[in-house]
Parts: structure tokens; sequence; C-alpha cells
């Protein structure tokens, strides 16, 4: 399928064109014709699939049908998300893909000061992209106001509610017009969100694509048994392949990211790290020092990286692993996006052994061992991980019992959106 065929009008055509991307991805197939016509939506989708261009583009053709009176400034578009660099990233799609559209957006987010961003304001928005906290700032100020929104869209709703956000999703809700339209994106569905999002939808369709146990096919993931006191010895090791071309490195903690990079600069490897300790400059810089290539190594917390979307990251090298494991997942789908090959390492000490059982039975597999880098475990290489479902009481269970036998199948992950390699894709 074309962009041609979801009867998107020229001037959007033209700069999703201008911005190389040729063929929709699943996301933006299923969910753009429901919101041109006005449903509202509920979203299975994490960062990497193409989502923002998914609400983007059908609603930037919606605001161009509908035009506003001249002189009447007024925001109709509110997108809330849970981070400075996600806001920034949807701000920066909307204004690539309206540019020829004449429709204008602004982006705000705190840890900076407010005084540009309400110059921008007052010039008037027909979008809003912000993250909760400043926007309830602007909201209290008089500077915002939402009574002519016409439609919301929540972008990364499980982060919001991990970021303790929600109660202040729930206040600028119930600001907004009730007769309005509402997109809800999240990359997991726990409980909590399937709660909201029943409080603020109206009969919505539901989309879903990459489910959480997914990993791309094209990641070639592997598992480095390491002591936790070597981890910086290997870091360097593997940084110091040259094919390790742009990487992005994940730590648990603030203080972990910032201890990464002062080691690797003392063997010299240059390397920033990016998390919410920093300045909102100093994140900004990072970022844009990282999409140039100045920089080739980038360390950062979950958080942080929520929303980092940066093309042909060759490798991404769990540092430490995550003690979700649905963020294994979210952390190596930065890499091997839109058909590119793509390379996961996971640095695994004896600490981490249960966190990586976690890991292997979510997504189905076990990782691959590296055995032969210098600084193998002295404990040695654990037996693999026994992937048999288990039952409420953690026991094994016979998801076979009662059931027809079934020929052998490969033990191999779904691709995250079934793409074949090459083409492109529109975030």
């Amino acid at each position: 399928m074309r962009f041609e065929e979801l009867k998107l009008i020229e001037p959007l055509l033209r700069a999703v064109h201008a911005e190389g991307y040729s063929e929709p991805s699943p996301i933006q197939v299923q969910a753009i014709p429901y919101v041109l016509a006005g449903r509202d939506l509920l979203g299975c989708a994490q960062t990497g699939t193409g989502k923002t261009a998914a609400f983007a583009l059908p609603l930037l053709q919606r605001l161009v049908a509908a035009k506003r009176a001249p002189g009447t400034p007024m925001i109709r578009v509110l997108v809330l998300c849970p981070t400075r660099e996600l806001a920034t990233q949807i701000g920066e799609s909307f204004d690539a893909y309206g540019r020829y559209a004449g429709q204008r957006q602004v982006t705000i987010f705190g840890g900076v000061n407010q005084k540009p961003q309400v110059e921008r304001l007052r010039r008037g928005s027909d979008i809003l992209v912000a993250t909760p906290g400043r926007l309830l700032d602007l909201m209290g100020q008089g500077v915002v106001k939402l009574d002519r929104v016409e439609v919301l869209v929540l972008d990364e709703a499980d982060r919001m509610l991990d970021m303790g956000f929600i109660h202040d999703v729930r206040r600028i809700v119930k600001t907004l017009p009730t007769q309005r339209q509402t997109l809800l994106f999240s990359a997991t569905m726990p409980p909590s969100i399937l709660e909201l999002a029943n409080s603020i939808l109206r009969d919505p369709v539901s989309v879903a694509v990459t489910p959480v146990a997914s990993t791309v096919d094209t990641i070639q993931q592997s598992i480095f048994f390491v002591e936790k006191g070597d981890k910086p010895a290997l870091l360097a090791h593997v940084l110091n392949d040259p094919s390790v071309k742009r990487v992005l490195v994940f730590t648990r903690t603030k203080h972990g990211a910032n201890k990464v990079v002062r080691q690797l600069s003392s063997v010299p490897i240059h390397a920033e790290a990016i998390h919410g300790n920093k300045s909102q400059s100093a994140r900004e810089a990072a970022l844009a020092n990282f999409k140039s290539g100045t920089t080739r190594v980038l360390v950062a917390t979950d958080i942080a990286a929520r929303g980092i979307d940066v093309d042909s990251i060759s490798h991404v090298i769990n540092y430490d692993l995550p003690n979700e494991p649905e963020s294994y997942v979210h952390r190596i789908g930065r890499t091997g996006r839109a058909g590119a090959a793509g390379i996961a390492l996971s640095f695994c000490d004896i600490e981490e052994r249960d966190y990586l059982r976690d890991i292997e039975r979510l997504i189905r597999m076990n990782i691959p061992v590296t055995k032969n880098h210098p600084y193998v475990s002295r404990s040695g290489i654990p037996a693999p991980t026994d992937l048999a479902p288990r039952n409420s009481r953690g026991q094994k269970s016979d998801p076979t019992a009662g059931r027809p036998p079934k020929a052998p199948q490969k033990n191999r992950v779904a691709p995250r959106d079934g793409a074949p390699a090459g083409r492109a894709r529109a975030r």
C-alpha cells in the first residue's frame, strides 16, 4: 500500500514524500482511516512503529478541512506526552508533515525558561504538544485555554503512568470539551491504562501492532555473562570494534549513566549521557550530537530514552539489564528500524540472572550466549531459561493439555511490524 491509498490530501503527500517515505507502516494503515473519520481510538504501539505519523497526518488533514475563522487563535489539537524529548520530536513531526498545510504548532515542556514558549502561544497555535507539568503551570497562569480543543492525543500513556503523571492528565482532561475526539496510544495495556481509556474514550476502535512480547526479527541478540566489576572493560572492548557505528547504551540509574561516561572517557572513548538530572539544554545538545554523528555513544536511562527516535543506530547495549522485562523490548527496538539490520548486546552479571530469565520468558526465546569474550563470568554460564509457561503460583503449566499435538515449530519471535526489509516508513 502507498500513502495515496489512504486518501491523504496533496500537501500532506508532498510532505511525506519530502521526508523520504513511500509506504505507510501497519499502525498508519490501521489508524489513519479511523482518525480521519473522527473516531476515538485506542492504539497499542511502541516507539518506532510510525505511530506519530499515524495521528499527525490525519489530524493535520482534519484541521485543513475545517479551517478556523481568521483572527481567532485557538488550540484545536492537544497532544500530551511524558518527556521533553518525545514532545520535541512530535512537534518536529507536525512541522515536517504540515509544512505545506499551513497549520501552526507549539511545543511546551518544563525544565526551561517559559517565556519563549509563552510568546509563541500568544501568537496563536492550532496544535499544542505538551508535557503535563508545564501545561498545568501555564493553565494556572491563564496563558493556555483549552476550551476549544477538538482532539486530544495521549501518547505513551503507560510511561505517563510510570512517571506519576496520570493524576495531572486527569486534571487536564477535566478542562476539555466533552464533545471531542480522543486518541490514546500506549506500548503496553496494563489494567490502569485500560481503566483510563474506558473513562475518556467513547466507543473507541482498537488498533494494535508490535505486541509487547515481540521483538524485531532483524535484530541479532546476544548475551554476555560477565562479572559486575568487569563490565566497564567489556564495554570498552565492544566499543573498540569498528563495526559499532552508533550505539545506545542503557543503564538502570542516572548515577550509573554518568559513571559509564566517566569510565569510557578514561579509555578514552567519547560518550555523552542523557537522563532526568541533566538540564534541558544539555539533553538537547547530547541528542543533537548523537543524531549528527558527532557523538558515537549515547548512554541513557529508560525514561530519558523514551522518545529518542534516531535512525541508523547500529547497536543497543544493555550495560545493566532492566528489572522490568518489557523495558528490554522497548530498548532493543531502538535499532533494526525500517527493515535495517540491528544488533542488541546485553551484559548480565550473577545478580541479574533472574532479570534475564524474566526477559527470555517474555520474548519466548533463549538469547544466544557469546562465550568467547575476554571477560567471561567466573561463575560460569547458566543453563538456558526454562521457557515453559507458568501458572499464577509460578509453577509450570501444560498449555497443550487436552489439545491435539502440533508439529514442532522454530522458537522465533514475531517481527515488529511484518514489514519486508528496505521499505521506508514514516515515523
